[in-house]
């Protein structure tokens, strides 16, 4: 049996109504999901992205610690979406530019190629290519 991939990520945000302006600029289309669970503990707004990948916003009625993320801390270190080349990372830089959104260009390594940048709450965000051979 081969281990499945994955199939969402969700994060936990401080303003819903923010990072859900935010996060549909960057991804230019809306949620497909806005509702509170089932069990009323938390808020979902989730957005469908290509290859069958989910990504949720959550917040947690009122519990969220308010901290702001850091990836020193135990748990979350970072989320990278995949691009397919180098091309494709430039235009992403372009874009994220032209979003007012920071980041420092295309960093290389041997191993692949990426963008950083941070949503509203820090949360550490990447695009990435590996080489092309």
């Amino acid at each position: 049996m081969t281990f499945p991939g994955l199939q969402h990520v969700a994060i936990t945000v401080s303003d819903l109504e923010r990072s859900t302006r935010w996060y549909s600029a960057l991804f230019g289309a809306g949620p497909v999901l806005d509702e509170d669970e089932e069990g009323g503990r938390f808020h979902h707004t989730v957005y469908a992205l290509d290859g069958g990948m989910l990504f949720g916003l959550h917040t947690h009625q009122g519990r969220e610690s308010g901290d702001r993320f850091a990836e020193e801390r135990t748990g979350l270190d970072h989320v990278s979406f995949a691009v397919g080349s180098h091309t494709d990372l430039e235009h992403w830089a372009q874009k994220l530019t032209e979003l007012g959104i920071a980041h420092d260009g295309i960093k290389n390594a041997h191993y692949g190629s990426g963008i950083s940048f941070r949503d509203p709450d820090n949360i550490a965000l990447e695009f990435f290519a590996f080489p092309e051979v």
